[in-house]
């Protein structure tokens, strides 16, 4: 179990000048009279130009024994293999807002299907400010090719929990968003996220880790110590697009979450179509003898909202009932 944060994405940086490194257990066949050994494992050069470095990265492009890093002095920094190196480089604007860029949180209002109150929010990370265009999905689709989506998901998150100060009253639940694949030990790699929502001072009870992740999960006993891990700290726990992916319906059972969110492919004109309905039928009536409430997303148009109420859907969420924002808006 890996127990460090190198493993989780610590940042990296491409300084314009300094010492290109190389380690390995047989280095000698890369050097030439240019390198310093450090010893038998690890040696150095200058290099004047990030255009050097991307030409003596392809002496080790298909090496898959040794790693190599930057650094403005003779000490080494962080090294890492070569294919994630020239991925990082190339994509380094990116690279360089996903480790210290200005986030921020969005917030999509969640209502009561019983009295249509705002029951919570849902947090949806934004890059911050005017000078950046990067969406979402460009940050995580970088951060997942580049070994950084450990540290996007963990700085996700702190911006989630900072997104209720002075925004969203006590009682009222924000649903956060998490990768269980960037969790590697629970017991260490949250402590992070418990220091914060301490720091915030807020009620861990109001707090909603909502599991996302585009593909499959196979490991489920890892998915059941993240999600115990939450709880043992008094917070809730949501399965996200339960009816595709991995969160199949039968995994309810076996995962015990305080909420589900029904994939919103289920709810897209579900009025029209009887195999949706029998799906949210079959689903909202599992969850209820769970004891789980049951979201529906993805809610755009009256029909699909008025279906989902009637079938006894518990929470609803969706541009037809409030689009994200900044800040908290008046609902419809």
């Amino acid at each position: 179990m890996k127990n460090d944060c190198v493993h989780c994405g610590i940042s990296f940086d491409f300084y314009e000048k300094g010492n290109f490194f190389v380690e390995g257990d047989s280095i000698d066949g890369y050097l030439d009279s240019s390198f310093t050994k450090m010893n038998d494992y690890i040696a150095y050069k200058p290099y004047s130009s990030l255009e050097e470095v991307g030409e003596e990265w392809k002496k080790y492009e298909t090496s898959n024994n040794v790693r190599i890093g930057l650094s403005r002095s003779t000490k080494p920094e962080r090294l890492i293999d070569p294919s994630t190196f020239m991925t990082r480089m190339q994509e380094r604007e990116t690279v360089s807002f996903i480790q210290r860029g200005a986030l921020t949180s969005f917030l999509q209002p969640i209502i009561s299907m019983g009295d249509e109150a705002v029951y919570g929010y849902e947090s949806l990370l934004r890059a911050a400010g005017n000078d950046h265009t990067f969406s979402p999905g460009k940050l995580f689709q970088v951060a997942q090719k580049t070994g950084l989506h450990s540290l996007l998901d963990q700085r996700a998150r702190e911006e989630a929990v900072k997104a209720r100060q002075d925004k969203v009253k006590a009682g009222v639940k924000s649903f956060i968003n998490f990768l269980p694949s960037t969790i590697y030990n629970p017991d260490f790699c949250l402590q992070h996220t418990f220091r914060i929502v301490e720091k915030y001072q807020i009620n861990p009870s109001d707090l909603v880790f909502e599991v996302v992740e585009t593909e499959k999960i196979e490991d489920v006993p890892h998915l059941q110590r993240v999600l115990e891990r939450y709880k043992k700290e008094g917070m809730k726990v949501a399965l996200d697009d339960v009816g595709a992916g991995f969160s199949t319906v039968d995994m309810l059972e076996r995962l015990q979450p305080d909420y589900v969110k029904i994939d919103r492919s289920y709810i897209d004109r579900c009025d029209e179509d009887a195999e949706k309905q029998e799906f949210l039928h079959s689903t909202s009536d599992q969850a209820k003898k769970l004891g789980i409430i049951t979201l529906a997303e993805g809610i755009e148009r009256k029909e699909e909202f008025d279906l989902c109420k009637k079938i006894g859907f518990d929470l609803a969420q969706g541009y037809f009932i409030g689009k994200p924002a900044a800040q908290l808006v008046e609902l419809r």
